[in-house]
């Protein structure tokens, strides 16, 4: 039986084929099931195959009505609920693409719950998620793609991707019959996918699979994904083609050869060739902060019109650049997806026009930051990987908030900077805390310590008119959240105070503590948070917005800000279990916690 919490959550149906999902992955051996899906392909083949492949995950696509709808699911269906989730680029372009959609409309997320093979190997049931809430234009979207399953495949990672395997294993599938079928490169995760449709023949209930190989492969994806019947092909891309299918066809003619072993010899240069252009893209990453945060710094964005394109001269005029200087920018612009070029000049992209200061939920205050003060600090990162101290610190003499303190400016730019990823907090004004304080007989008070302009208070106070708010800040601060509450309706159930982490307002029903804890070290988290259980009454409740680190390798948003809280404030990002451990420290207790939207995550805590 359905619990009642997936009733609305999670759809039955998706619920249904996420058991299943899960129960085939737990089954499989990997050549039994490389045999099933390509019929014909046996014997040494299959052997040469199944060494440089592995079954790593079966996927599908479901529809939440809301994420915690979600977790409830996985859970249900006997799958971790703590587990991470990062955007899907291909699977968010592939269905908008199918439904006449903009992709920038369309939040897809992956999530990959671990489970395990019949030798207890690692693998994963990857779900793509898409939240569909009750009433959605999107619900027909759902109610098709669940039909169809588009998006259901077997997966097979790569084991050591070069270009010259990579080639190989494709002229063997497509010899059994695997049609290519789209596929892209994931930045989030620096892999690229390669899809193809099975055989008409294909002994499984899946219509596609997937070849994942790690790292930039976009060079090879472009063949893929050409779909020609006779395309042109340079000459030295047929022959390494060739290289490749006759070193596969050794290993089915030679049974001694031990599987592996010739591709590993032939590809050696190619391999070192790719590693080589891989560390040099990642080599030139700073050169991309200071694309970014010159164009916003031009307002560049500004200038440019979505709907008329404008040559790099004219460009040049209206922002005060040298013409040829620009163009040189704005074509490596184009290449991140920035801006578009044509014949006729340069328009800006969904990526371009949130470095407008005017978007909705602009990134120009963290492209700044970023480019300034925090991209200076990063240069001293070798000191504080030697040290511990924050390079920040040692570059500028003293505290980055005090810092920032000194200069109205520059603090107006880093308050602006913290409310530039407010998506995070989209979720929050539903979180069954607040609903039920909202909800409940008599007057009930939010309190947002170190809240910021207020931009998540803001939220929770508009979406509940019967809450009242309180917001503690720094002089400075509670101005600017001052006049920011007023603008939006709500600053007449809003109070200000002025103070510290000791000035922690009495009394209030739920507490809220976003993104404070992980810009200090454990002793000063353990400060904060004993203020905040001594001013919390027992009934109380404390919401905890942070990143939190993965229990595992899992790539995740929260280990590339640990390392910028390691640079620039001397704080950390932590996993639940560390944080558990300071709230305990504090005389509170973590009763559980919920994802966000970034990574992000909502711990949720109570006096003990």
């Amino acid at each position: 039986m359905i619990p009642p919490a997936l009733a609305t959550g999670l759809a039955p149906d998706d619920v249904r084929r996420l058991r299943a999902t899960a129960e085939f992955v737990r089954d499989q051996e990997t050549s039994v099931l490389l045999s099933r899906v390509l019929p014909g392909l046996d014997g040494p083949e299959l052997r040469a195959v199944a060494d440089r492949c592995r079954f790593a995950h079966a996927a599908l696509l479901v529809f939440p009505a809301d994420p915690p709808g979600l977790r409830a699911g996985l859970a249900a269906c006997g799958l971790s609920d703590d587990v991470g989730s990062r955007p899907s680029v291909v699977v968010r372009d592939r269905v908008a693409a199918r439904h006449g959609l903009d992709a920038a409309d369309l939040d897809v997320r992956i999530l990959r719950p671990a489970v395990h093979g019949p030798s207890g190997e690692r693998r994963a049931v990857e779900v793509f998620a898409l939240t569909v809430p009750p009433a959605s234009p999107l619900s027909a979207l759902a109610v098709h793609e669940r039909d169809h399953d588009h998006e259901a495949h077997l997966a097979f990672d790569v084991d050591r991707p070069d270009p010259l395997v990579l080639r190989g294993l494709r002229a063997c599938l497509a010899r059994h019959g695997a049609v290519a079928d789209g596929g892209g490169y994931n930045p989030h995760e620096d892999g690229t996918v390669f899809y193809f449709a099975t055989p008409p023949g294909t002994k499984t209930d899946y219509r596609r699979m997937e070849l994942y190989a790690s790292g930039d492969h976009r060079d090879l994806l472009a063949e893929h994904l050409a779909e020609r019947p006779n395309p042109e092909k340079d000459p030295e891309s047929d022959l390494e083609t060739d290289r490749a299918t006759a070193l596969v066809k050794v290993l089915e003619t030679d049974p001694g050869t031990a599987p592996g072993t010739v591709l590993e010899a032939a590809s050696e240069t190619a391999s070192e060739s790719r590693a080589a252009e891989t560390l040099l893209r990642l080599l030139t990453g700073a050169w991309t902060t200071q694309a970014l945060a010159t164009c916003a710094a031009l307002r560049l964005p500004e200038a440019l019109s979505p709907d008329v394109p404008r040559s790099a001269a004219q460009l040049a005029r209206e922002v005060g650049a040298s013409p040829e200087a620009l163009g040189t920018l704005l074509r490596y612009l184009a290449m991140l997806d920035v801006v578009t070029e044509d014949e006729d000049g340069f328009r800006p992209t969904a990526l371009g026009r949130l470095l407008r200061e005017d978007a909705a939920g602009s990134m120009r205050p963290l492209a700044l930051m970023y480019g300034g003060p925090f991209y200076q600090s990063f240069a001293h990162l070798e000191h504080s990987v030697r040290t511990g101290e924050p390079g920040f610190d040692h570059l500028y003499g003293e505290n980055h908030f005090v810092h920032f303190a000194r200069d109205p400016g520059l603090a107006a730019t880093f308050d602006r900077s913290m409310a530039a990823s407010s998506r995070m907090f989209d979720p929050l004004p539903s979180h069954p805390v607040v609903t039920a304080a909202a909800a409940a007989p008599g007057p009930r008070t939010v309190i947002d310590v170190a809240g910021g302009t207020g931009e998540l208070l803001g939220r929770i106070l508009a979406a509940h008119p019967p809450l009242r708010g309180i917001l503690l800040e720094r002089p400075h601060v509670v101005a600017a959240a001052r006049d920011r509450l007023d603008s939006t309706g709500v600053g007449d159930r809003c109070a200000y105070r002025v103070g510290d982490f000791a000035d922690v307002p009495p009394a209030g029903d739920v507490y809220l503590l976003s993104r404070v804890l992980h810009d200090w070290d454990d002793e000063r988290c353990r400060e904060i948070l004993g203020h905040l259980s001594r001013a919390m009454p027992s009934h109380a409740d404390l919401l905890v917005v942070e990143r939190l680190l993965p229990a595992d390798a899992t790539p995740s948003l929260a280990t590339a800000w640990d390392l910028h809280m390691l640079c620039n404030t001397g704080g950390r990002e932590r996993r639940a279990d560390e944080y558990a451990r300071l709230f305990e420290a504090a005389g509170l207790t973590l009763v559980g916690h919920r994802p966000l939207p970034l990574d992000a995550h909502v711990p949720h805590v109570r006096k003990r």
